[in-house]
């Protein structure tokens, strides 16, 4: 490939990906090596703005400091202004209690990121080349991974650019010979350790050995399934858009009948449920679940909870149980402003006749006489129990929440009054208790109003 072709295929692969607008400043990521070198190089010549970015890992001693300094050298003699940050990488593996190799991705990115905001940059351009996205897609098939794993590395993934994807290593270093420009090289890649050194090293000579041009095949197939990936998750938009709602609280509601009427369900709801954090592995098992209409189990992600309920599956913040599970002592009557989405209020009147009595759900009116204060907010307790207003017996707060066919999550929240005596008076919006309720005798009201914003 010659000078101009090489510069021709970035450009036209920049082109049709929509990478980069001249007009604005990108940052090139420097390292030292061949691949960052070529793609500081190529940027120049295709006129793009630029300003270079290298990380001093302190990982190997004198060469840490002698890629730095080349780094320097070559922006100097090319007129690009160069930015340099050190990092202390062990330290922060141990810190954080992640690899070497995780560390150094993190503080590089995140350096990136926060240099991008500091000098006004449209996007960071990477070095990856054909073999790298082809390495990332053979690491992918051998963990295990769907469709989204099989189209290598994306061109564009938010403000990372990869401009030289649709080259080889073999065309940078022709690249680079031609220009007579050197570069440096990191021992560590030659080292046959890490997971992806050995796909490079070991398994990639292997595949060239059946086809010489797997490289480039592989990464083709990779471009295709790219491409189809764009179908299939328009697909799954349109089946996510028709099953799934999600409510003013964040409660998402994924309708059972729905999902299994869907081409693939089990798919169909890994799409959906790893937005909430849940793992292949947890998915799956919800699924098998879902198979056998196994019905009230309940799943946790770092951010979410799960219910598989009698038509749905119900998702929800951890924070909705966290925030409502909470309990608030009333002593007196007044306005009480609980949280920024609750506020109650409890006022006594005279009372007159029936019409004093509110028939709002969210206003109970009881007889002030019989409560005892100070009263108690809180959410249902195992042994919990009632006088449904209406009945003479009792009944468990747990059954009367049941026959009103409330999911598990929503029993967990429902608020509920109690008073000094350590009787429930009033299940908020359903039922007060029929012990507390108006007489003929009745002298006093006692109104207590909940008040809900997100309701």
């Amino acid at each position: 490939m010659e000078k101009d072709r090489f510069l021709n295929e970035i450009e036209t692969f920049i082109s049709n990906e929509k990478l980069i607008d001249k007009r604005k400043l990108y940052i090139s990521a420097l390292s030292g090596g061949a691949d960052s070198v070529a793609l500081l190089l190529s940027l120049k010549e295709l006129g793009v703005n630029i300003e270079a970015a290298h990380c001093n890992f302190k990982l190997r001693d004198d060469e840490s400091d002698r890629d730095e300094q080349f780094c320097i050298e070559l922006c100097k003699k090319n007129g690009i202004k160069i930015h340099i940050i050190h990092f202390d990488t062990i330290e922060y593996a141990k810190l954080h209690k992640i690899s070497i190799e995780m560390a150094a991705r993190d503080l590089r990115y995140n350096y990136f990121e926060q240099l991008r905001h500091d000098i006004g940059a449209e996007g960071i351009c990477i070095g990856h080349h054909r073999e790298d996205s082809v390495e990332t897609l053979l690491l992918n098939l051998i963990r295990g991974t769907g469709i989204n794993g099989l189209t290598g590395i994306a061109p564009k993934n938010g403000y990372i650019l990869r401009p030289m994807l649709s080259v080889s290593r073999k065309d940078i270093e022709n690249f680079l010979n031609r220009q007579q420009q050197n570069f440096v090289t990191d021992s560590t890649n030659l080292v046959d350790d890490a997971t992806r050194n050995k796909i490079r090293l070991n398994l990639m000579p292997i595949i060239r050995s059946i086809n010489p041009s797997a490289d480039k095949d592989i990464a083709n197939t990779a471009l295709r399934l790219r491409e189809a990936e764009k179908i299939f998750n328009e697909s799954l938009k349109a089946s996510e858009k028709e099953i799934v709602t999600t409510n003013s609280k964040h409660i998402t509601s994924i309708n059972k009948q729905k999902l299994f009427n869907t081409a693939s369900p089990e798919y169909t709801l890994f799409y959906i449920l790893k937005n909430f954090n849940f793992t292949p592995s947890t998915i799956e098992e919800i699924h098998n679940r879902l198979r056998f209409a196994q019905c009230g189990k309940t799943y946790l992600s770092k951010s979410h909870r799960l219910l598989i309920d009698r038509e749905s599956i119900i998702i929800e913040p951890q924070t909705n149980f966290s925030e409502c599970n909470r309990t608030y002592k009333i002593p007196e009557t007044g306005v009480y402003k609980l949280n920024d989405k609750i506020t109650l209020r409890l006022e006594i009147k005279k009372y007159k006749d029936k019409k004093d009595i509110s028939i709002l759900p969210n206003i109970a009116t009881i007889d002030a006489d019989k409560v005892v204060f100070p009263l108690i907010l809180r959410t249902p307790q195992q042994g919990d129990w009632f006088t449904p207003f209406g009945m003479k017996g009792k009944k468990s707060v747990s059954d009367f929440l049941t026959d009103k066919k409330l999911t598990l999550f929503e029993k967990e929240r429902q608020p509920l009054i109690e008073d000094a005596n350590g009787n429930i008076i009033w299940l908020i919006g359903l039922r007060t208790d029929n012990r507390y309720r108006i007489k003929e005798d009745t002298k006093k009201l006692l109104y207590i109003s909940h008040e809900d914003s997100q309701n």
